[in-house]
């Protein structure tokens, strides 16, 4: 028989990629333990008084982001994993996104857009948004230009952001830029008034201004004008991970206080990136019809018959403005096809070959763990957190 584990669930229920988190911890605990979990609806930085009470816990696994609740956690002497990168209590596990991939993953996707002009929208409040921007750093390498480039909202100890009193700032900053730019908002509520203010201001979104946000928030990014696209981070293995780092925990085990990064799950374009800037109008045109036929089983032989070029300066120009060739970019685009299919359906292998138009599912397989090195099969399982990785002493 399973131990019964009574488990503090501090997460709170008002975000979207909370949510995710909580559906990890749920799905963790319903297949692998006999655990009982206890949480209350609230919002983020809400205090939970409940948890201040004459509960008893096993182990808790936390958003701390406030004083008190870390006092709280502290208190109840319980083991903690921390899913939270305000880091208000050292020595605990922490699980949380991989910021470093987050960033490169949306400045790739900017690039792919045609765009060389990028730009970060931070807000230093959050420490996620901190390190997002010394990645964004980093990756441009342009110590020249980096603060110019940079707008971050005003230092404060209070979540709240008084966005009016902000717009004119950010309208000067946004004019100042070289168009046509990708701007990587550090999460989706950031992108969304970013979007706001474009509008306000008659910034052309995408044409000048294209905008990328991080946590794939649904409502968020569809209610925004227009519609954001969003780096999208893997909340239900953050949440089950962190559930697996505690029931070793309970067990015994001593974990190391450090992070445990979550690499994101790719990017769901929408309007806001819904732009091919590419000076080279062949090559325009070749990736406007890879990326139209992304769902067939088309070759370089296909592009070529849509320009008049042949494949080796085809290539070469291919090289200048987009650094890969043809042939990689339906690679690219065909692996993504994949990636979204095995994500967002149930559909089986044969039948994701039938939907891309290749005759066998073998081959798919093949051409998936050498671009991905992993199987389908075992990227779907890692990535709806039915896989979980071996954790690290």
């Amino acid at each position: 028989m399973l131990d019964e584990r009574n488990v503090a669930v501090i997460v709170e229920t008002s975000n979207s990629y909370a949510r995710g988190v909580l559906r990890g911890i749920h799905e963790y605990a319903r297949t692998r333990h006999g655990w009982t979990l206890y949480l209350t609806e609230h919002g983020r930085h809400e205090f939970d008084q409940s948890f201040a009470c004459d509960w008893k816990f096993d182990g808790a696994i936390a958003r701390i982001e406030t004083d008190r609740m870390a006092r709280i956690i502290t208190d109840m002497g319980v083991p903690t994993v921390d899913v939270s990168a305000a880091r208000l209590i050292d020595g605990i596990p922490w699980v949380e996104t991989d910021d470093e991939a987050i960033t490169r993953l949306a400045l790739e996707h900017l690039r792919d857009c045609g765009l060389q002009n990028f730009a970060y929208f931070g807000d230093p409040f959050y420490n996620w948004s901190v390190w997002r921007q010394q990645c964004f750093e980093r990756v441009l390498g342009r110590p020249d230009i980096i603060q110019s480039r940079i707008f971050n909202l005003p230092v404060r100890k209070e979540p709240r952001v008084r966005w009016w009193t902000q717009r004119e700032a950010i309208r000067d900053w946004l004019e100042s830029l070289p168009k046509p730019v990708g701007i990587f908002a550090c999460y989706d509520a950031c992108g969304q008034q970013l979007l706001e203010i474009c509008r306000y201001f008659d910034f052309k979104v995408p044409e000048d201004i294209a905008v990328i946000g991080v946590d794939n928030d649904e409502l968020l990014c569809e209610l925004a004008t227009p519609s954001m696209s969003s780096v999208i981070p893997n909340t239900f293995r953050t949440g089950a991970y962190a559930a697996e780092i505690l029931g070793r925990m309970m067990g015994g085990e001593k974990l190391a206080g450090r992070k445990f990064a979550i690499e994101p799950l790719g990017v769901r374009k929408r309007i806001s990136t819904d732009v091919l800037t590419v000076s080279d109008p062949h090559v325009a045109k070749a990736v406007a019809f890879i990326r139209q036929k992304a769902h067939e089983n088309i070759g370089v032989e296909d592009v070529l018959n849509m320009v008049p070029l042949s494949r080796r300066v085809l290539e070469a120009r291919f090289r200048r403005a987009l650094n890969r060739t043809p042939h990689q970019e339906i690679l690219r685009v065909r692996t993504n096809a994949v990636r979204e299919l095995l994500l967002e359906t149930e559909m089986s292998l044969s039948e994701i070959s039938e939907a891309l138009g290749i005759e066998h599912p073998e081959y798919l397989s093949v051409f998936f763990k050498k671009e991905t090195g992993l199987t389908p099969r075992e990227y779907r399982d890692r990535v709806r957190g039915r896989s979980f990785l071996q954790i690290p002493d």
